[in-house]
């Protein structure tokens, strides 16, 4: 592994889309740290704390704002916690991305458009670009109505139509400047940009929790005080996160492989064709969408229900508040239903069966045993059904487990928040995709990758794990 290290800083040509990624990364990291103008810093982390710590004694103060905050601040890659000019993060792209992807397969004009090839795409990006731009003013809009109301506003900047300029503008600004450093990383470095910024936000995160368990850490078997984490839990978290790691590599890995026949074709005495193929389906076809749709919509019904106990409050309202709160059983059964709900329905928005089998029959090829057209297609349709199942009860696990085993060992869930979920994927999937590149770019040049082996053995490629 270290003598791939040294032949990535061997190639001239790779050696700089490594360390342009690096540097672009580095400059988000800078700006993940200056402040919005006119907002209290202290006032809000004081703020914050307060309501985490309310959370974690299981009390009804828990503000649903803080629970976005902090999801946000997990996926996107931005700070809103600390209200930073990167606050808003790469949210607005993504969200203009999906709600495009999801037009194309419904708006003839974007299906043909998108049918067109690179020039397509490359309008479809560009009108994307352009989406991000209200939906950046419409959340910054509403972060800083919440900041106004919460007091977290210097004194000289309070009900000031400069704070609302200022604000609006930072925000935006910073979300397109992420755009154009995600799309320079595309073009210049190594990786996805965006998913790269978001796996750097992520990865940044985990000192933090490591120092937050070193704190809470007890050298006794048993902890001392409830506040205190074991030696016993601390194993078992180093132990769960490998299992999980490993297992989450496995399931976004693995495919189902349809064998594939080519027809045969004679041309005068030679005969071509009749090779057997596989056609790959992944398990996890959904990948991290059905999970990032899921707890999207979950924050809508914990700040419903904390607004109605603070007018109303009541037994009523204190039931469905703690319900529907982070580790409530009823938040976790009906988070579970949505992600099954969304993984089929992105499976069923992304794959299209009746064109993949129009494919098959138009290139020649056919699986053994049925007739080209609708039997294939309804085969296919049967196949991504069966392993779609399987695929959203192993992210319905990967989101249940770090809030579990926050609540059950009494654990903050700063720590055990890299145990599954969102983030654990997109890291997983962004670290795979990096790990593919850099292989293709190494055996390219006759180099050993990072799984070859050693003198006089085989090497090996990363491979989806068949079933």
């Amino acid at each position: 592994m270290f003598k791939t290290l040294l032949n990535i800083f061997r190639i001239p040509e790779l050696r700089n889309k490594v360390l342009f990624t690096l540097f672009m990364l580095a400059i988000y990291r800078i700006g993940y740290h200056v402040p919005i103008p006119g907002v209290d810093q202290q006032a809000m982390e004081d703020i914050l704390k307060q309501q985490q710590k309310s959370a974690e004694e299981g009390g009804t103060g828990q503000n649903a704002a803080s629970r976005l905050a902090d999801y946000v601040s997990l996926f996107s890659g931005g700070n809103l916690q600390q209200s930073t000019i990167f606050g808003l993060g790469i949210m607005p792209y993504i969200s203009s991305s999906i709600i495009f992807q999801l037009l194309t397969t419904v708006v003839p004009a974007l299906e043909k458009l998108q049918k067109e090839g690179e020039t397509g795409r490359k309008k479809i990006q560009e009108w994307t670009r352009y989406a991000t731009v209200p939906l950046c003013v419409i959340q910054a809009v509403f972060w800083l109505s919440y900041i106004q109301n919460q007091q977290m506003v210097i004194p000289d900047f309070e009900g000031s139509t400069l704070f609302w300029v200022m604000g609006i503008f930072v925000l935006t600004a910073g979300t397109i400047f992420l755009m154009w450093l995600g799309e320079q990383i595309d073009e210049y470095g190594l990786g996805n940009g965006i998913s790269l910024i978001i796996l750097a936000g992520i990865v940044a995160r985990m000192p933090q929790a490591i120092i937050l368990l070193i704190q809470k850490s007890s050298l006794t078997a048993n902890s001392a005080t409830a506040d205190q984490i074991s030696m016993g839990k601390i194993f078992f978290l180093f132990g769960s996160f490998v299992v999980i790691v490993a297992g989450s590599i496995l399931i976004t890995q693995a495919q189902r492989r349809i064998p594939i026949q080519q027809a045969k074709h004679t041309r005068g005495r030679r005969v071509y064709g009749g090779q057997r193929q596989y056609l790959p389906l992944r398990v996890n076809h959904g990948g991290v969408m059905p999970i990032i749709f899921a707890q999207s919509l979950m924050l809508f019904p914990g700040l419903l229900f904390d607004m109605l106990y603070k007018t109303f409050p009541n037994q009523v309202m204190l039931f469905f508040n703690r319900e529907f709160s982070r580790g409530g059983y009823v938040y976790l059964i009906t988070e579970a239903a949505m992600i099954y709900f969304f993984a089929y329905f992105w499976t069923t928005v992304q794959f299209q069966p009746k064109e993949m089998a129009n494919q098959l029959r138009d290139y020649g090829s056919f699986i053994p045993g049925l007739r080209p057209g609708k039997r294939t297609a309804d085969y296919l349709e049967k196949v991504m059904m069966r392993i779609t199942y399987v695929g959203a009860a192993f992210l319905c696990l990967i989101a249940v487990i770090p809030t579990a085993v926050s609540q059950w060992l009494g654990i903050p869930w700063q720590i055990t928040a890299f145990l599954g979920g969102t983030g654990l994927l997109i890291v997983v999937s962004v670290a795979l995709d990096m790990v593919q590149r850099i292989e293709a770019n190494l055996l390219m040049r006759n180099y050993g990758g990072f799984l070859s082996g050693g003198p006089g053995q085989k090497g090996k490629r990363i491979k989806g794990r068949q079933y």
